[in-house]
């Protein structure tokens, strides 16, 4: 009973604390890109501009929670919830501190790519059901943006499997005691980085959402609560990927002096900042660069990081 107390808290911490750092992250990517372009962020609405946040919240959840009466109601209701389950269960295998872990699955990482391609259905269900033109095109575009990243972002984490004989996030966290993966596995980073922005469907690869061209994309028809769900399931995807980064690459919780959570916190909050600036940094690029991008350059990249990196493993232990 006392084990099921503990797991059934933990998931509720594990949710609360997620939102509440996603809805942070809203209001932080408001203050940097307003530093970064030289203009003032949101400064009127509580210390800082904080209650901006919770102004907004209040604004969206009293909208008028429409369908479209071409619509397929039941798909189109079902495509939010999705990327909001998926991206809050993916934290249920990621590693705060030594002791505070929802689930050691022997197969996290196995686990963690699974749900990154269940989200897609979302998107692409929620483009379709709306039976919109700009929709649908936001739908289809995410698919093909999909297609070409998701496979060079599970073989770009490969490396790191083979140096540490293992899928469990937790063996993956421990085995960077001495030596975080970023060094022996930089170009394992960087494909699985360039992989998590265009994941999280961000400037410049929000392609399924690209409002010059779609209107709105995938969640034109969407508004009120459902709208919601989509905005808010974007920031949490932000946070996973970064808390997924810190996990891989720089040594999770690990650090000296101050508490494991504090690092952990510290060194995602870290990698939510870089997300941020990037939005305000470069331009978005055409839909057939992306794909040609992907396959052409990024998925040779990676077979040839995982082939040398087995070739190293190999040669070491003979």
């Amino acid at each position: 009973m006392s084990a099921l107390i503990w797991t059934v808290a933990l998931a509720v911490v594990l949710l609360f604390g997620a939102l509440i750092f996603a809805a942070l992250t809203i209001w932080l990517e408001r203050r940097l890109l307003g530093f970064l372009q030289e203009r003032y962020g949101p400064n009127r609405i509580g210390p800082f501009g904080l209650g901006q946040v919770v102004a907004d919240m209040l604004k969206i959840f009293t909208k008028e929670n429409w369908i479209p009466p071409f619509a397929d109601r039941p798909v189109f209701m079902l495509a939010p919830a999705i990327i909001i389950l998926t991206v809050l269960a993916s934290f249920a295998v990621i590693p705060l501190t030594p002791l505070v872990v929802m689930s050691n699955l022997n197969v996290g990482l196995l686990y963690l790519l699974g749900m990154s391609s269940l989200a897609v259905y979302a998107v692409v269900l929620g483009g379709w059901s709306s039976n919109n033109k700009f929709a649908l095109l936001g739908g289809v575009r995410a698919v093909g943006q999909m297609v070409s990243y998701e496979v060079f972002m599970g073989i770009s984490l490969l490396g790191i499997v083979v140096q540490t004989g293992s899928f469990s996030l937790v063996d993956i966290v421990n085995a960077q005691a001495r030596l975080w993966f970023v060094a022996p596995q930089l170009a394992g980073f960087l494909l699985f980085f360039v992989a998590s922005l265009a994941e999280t469907r961000r400037t410049p690869f929000d392609l399924s959402e690209a409002e010059n061209e779609l209107v709105a994309g995938f969640h034109t028809e969407y508004s009120g609560f459902k709208f919601a769900m989509f905005y808010l399931g974007e920031y949490v995807g932000v946070v996973l990927n970064s808390a997924i980064l810190v996990t891989l690459f720089f040594g999770g919780w690990q650090g000296p002096w101050l508490p494991p959570i504090v690092w952990f916190v510290l060194k995602t909050g870290i990698f939510v900042c870089i997300f941020i600036l990037i939005r305000g940094s470069l331009p978005r690029p055409r839909y057939d660069q992306l794909v040609a991008f992907g396959w052409k350059i990024m998925f040779p990249l990676a077979m040839a990081n995982l082939a040398v990196t087995g070739a190293i493993v190999l040669a070491g232990a003979h």
